[in-house]
């Protein structure tokens, strides 16, 4: 039997429903069905549906006669649904990357009546914003009753969110209503009725706040049908359990929470309608108040409860009035507050500007050396190797580290660093004798006479960089490419790792700097790892002996929204089975400062915000990446890569890319998600076509890494520098 049946109404969503339906049936899970109700949509709908059902036999289009409205339409597709669960999905919503297999994993897990599902809002104007479901479901029990766990209650009451076993709903006889709010009257009696709970915190729908079209933003009468729908809530509630009178509680303060919510919003209730609504509220609040178990809420809150309870609608109008003052008054002040932080920003840079100018003149500090890396995000890179390097070959020199405010909690024992913004920052930035980097400092930093920059960059380039992003502008987000070339004409040394990049980048900054093609020196310690520190990295992650590692790393793709993946995660651990550990590396971009270090779901290890990333690599025995620099530095140890690269096409378009990655690739290549899952399992990852491929990669870019790396360069740059 099909495990899934999702029931989607169709009216007027013209421009969303290929976006929805291309969010279903693009995932890897494919147990699942589409019954698509055209409503009758007098719009573009039907041929839509009718294009997506003749290419693709899991959906299936069934339409009324008469435009029938959406709980009807929902009726009508769970009376042609054949799955073992049922899923009512919003026609102008699109689902999360890896829903489906995440519901069907957490299915399979907790075997629940009702799935409750983690959801975003999209707003028409982009912002996103994570809903509160996911924290409230995240700290559920793994499966529950309303009873056992009535903060469920709190979760927004849709069926969209909800995944429901259709049997449940077949032996309850359950039909949607007609009318706004209808959900009501499906969340709570169908809560009451479920005898196993489960929730999945995970996004897993893209709620859509559309600009104009919605219940939520429409003016009118309409809205008092609400009280209809919890009426009947209440009804079928008593009628689905025996304990209807328990629930009375929760489902009291949610109802009023929900009818004081609509009465507020101005978009909703019209002006002279709201002593009507008022009062049908004071009647809901006589005729469903529970005898035992009601507390009033804290605050403002339990003041507009109390003049519901002694139906003062004058008083609730003053203190509405009041509320919105004061939040208008809320919002200036934050608008106050945060130009008076502005300003006081500025006119501090400039004091510290000042500073900076005025330590220009003192003399250089000979003996000082000051590292950064990935602006200011810690101690790690090729910076940190020579840093290393060179409290052993030039103990005189102190090496002294820039770390944001942020990062200092990364900062390994025993560092000396200033942090970025402070006194000492400024000092240190116009005292150094070696400033070491792997991108830029600021662009008001001062090249001093005497002085050495050295920029080790951050990666081997395959997608093109500086002058030569000149040719791709959809995907440089610093245009200002003479800015560039004045920063890099700060540098007296850059390092390379091979040939190919000092070419590179001999065209991408052309400059009058000495390039040092010498390998890179964070490759040292992928060289000279011992099995004990392998062993010892893969023990303090949490892997077991016996486990296979594999590790993804993306790169970033400017054109994509944030956190959108082009992996299945979940999908993909699935197929690799139950003695495969995927670390996920998010490319550096992504991870915030307050992200946790490492946290596990399953078989997925997120290890995007791990300090060390040559930690990872020792600890995989196999990387996934698709374009990603990561691909150079992995390949020094000479273990199998593979690359999922499917947008290869439109990254190296929009991107650029100075050699095809197709015709040199290091091992495996796969383009769709059912290519990469093949590669594994016909074991072509390490065959001997992917060795064959290693070898004249390695060949071409990791010839010079021989663990001296940074020896070479603290010779040349510490012991024996010169400057311009």
């Amino acid at each position: 039997m099909t495990l899934l049946s999702v029931v989607l109404p169709v009216y007027k969503v013209q421009g969303y429903l290929r976006q929805c339906l291309d969010s279903l049936l693009e995932q890897p899970f494919t147990d699942f069905e589409i019954v698509a109700v055209d409503d009758c949509s007098p719009d573009n709908s039907a041929a839509i549906l009718a294009e997506y059902a003749a290419r693709d036999p899991r959906v299936r289009v069934v339409t009324p006669a008469e435009n029938v409205g959406l709980g009807r339409a929902r009726n009508l597709g769970l009376d042609h649904a054949v799955g073992t669960y049922v899923w009512f999905v919003d026609s102008d919503d699109w689902l999360a990357q890896g829903a489906l297999t995440a519901v069907a994993d957490r299915l399979a897990d907790t075997d629940p009546d009702v799935l409750i599902l983690g959801f975003d809002r999209v707003h028409w104007d982009g912002r996103v914003v994570t809903a509160g479901a996911g924290k409230t479901l995240a700290e559920a029990p793994e499966t529950f009753t309303v009873l056992e766990w009535p903060q469920v209650v709190s979760v927004l009451h849709v069926a969209w969110n909800k995944v429901v076993r259709r049997e449940l709903l077949v032996r309850l006889g359950f039909r949607f209503e007609q009318g706004w709010y209808e959900d009501v009257s499906f969340t709570y009696p169908l809560l009451a009725a479920a005898e196993r709970i489960s929730g999945l915190p995970r996004t897993c729908v893209h709620y859509r706040q559309r600009r104009t079209g919605a219940i939520t933003r429409t003016l009118g009468d309409r809205h008092f049908e609400i009280f209809d729908h919890w009426e009947h809530a209440f009804a079928l509630v008593d009628k689905y359990s025996e304990r209807g009178e328990e629930l009375r509680p929760a489902l009291f303060r949610r109802m009023l929470w929900h009818y004081l919510t609509v009465l507020r919003n101005a978009e909703r209730v019209p002006r002279g309608s709201r002593r009507r609504f008022f009062d049908r509220i004071v009647e809901h609040f006589g005729k469903y108040r529970p005898a035992t178990g009601y507390e009033l809420p804290e605050g403002l809150e339990a003041l507009r409860y109390r003049m519901v309870e002694r139906s003062s609608f004058l008083p609730f109008r003053v203190l509405e009035g009041l509320a919105r003052m004061g939040k208008k008054a809320r919002r200036l002040k934050r608008v106050v507050t945060r130009k008076a932080r502005r300003a006081r920003t500025r006119v501090r840079e400039g004091v510290y500007r000042g500073y900076y100018r005025l330590a220009l003149r003192g003399p250089v500090d000979d003996n000082l050396a000051l590292y950064a890396a990935y602006w200011y995000r810690g101690v790690s890179c090729n910076p940190a190797a020579i840093a290393a390097k060179a409290a052993e070959l030039a103990p005189d020199v102190r090496n002294v580290w820039v770390v944001g405010r942020s990062r200092l909690k990364a900062v390994p024992p025993g560092t000396d660093y200033v942090v970025a913004g402070s006194w000492r920052y400024y000092r240190a930035l116009a005292r150094a004798r070696w400033m070491i980097n792997n991108v830029n400092w600021p662009d008001w930093v001062v090249k001093r006479p005497g002085t050495t920059h050295v920029m080790t960059h951050h990666g081997t380039p395959l997608k093109m960089m500086g002058m030569d992003q000149a040719d791709h502008p959809a995907a440089a987000k610093d245009q200002d490419f003479r800015a560039q070339m004045r920063r890099a004409d700060r540098w007296d040394f850059s390092i390379t790792a091979n040939a190919h990049t000092t070419i590179s980048w001999e065209r991408a900054y052309p400059c009058r700097y000495e390039t040092l093609e010498v390998g890179y020196p964070r490759n040292d310690r992928l060289v000279a790892a011992a099995p004990a520190e392998v062993a010892a990295i893969r023990a303090k992650l949490g892997i077991a002996d016996g486990e296979r590692v594999v590790l993804y790393a993306p790169t970033h793709r400017e054109w994509l929204p944030a956190g959108q993946q082009v992996l299945d995660l979940e999908a993909f651990a699935d197929r690799l089975g139950p003695e495969t550990v995927l670390l996920v590396r998010a490319h550096y971009f992504h991870v915030t400062a307050v992200q946790r270090t490492e946290a596990r779901r399953g078989r997925i290890l997120d290890v995007s915000a791990y300090p060390v990333v040559e930690d990872l690599y020792l600890a995989a025995d196999t990387m996934i990446t698709d374009y990603s620099s990561a691909m150079f530095d992995f390949a020094v140890l000479d273990r199998p890569l593979v690359i999922f690269a499917p947008d290869w096409p439109a990254y190296r378009e929009l991107r650029g890319a100075y050699f095809d990655l197709m015709e040199l690739p290091p091992g495996a290549v796969a383009t769709t998600f059912a290519d990469l899952v093949e590669v594994f399992a016909s074991g072509a990852y390490a065959g001997d076509l992917a060795a064959a491929r290693r070898a004249r990669f390695r060949e071409r870019f990791c010839y010079l890494d021989d663990g001296k790396a940074a020896e070479r360069v603290v010779r040349r740059v510490l012991l024996a520098g010169t400057s311009k």
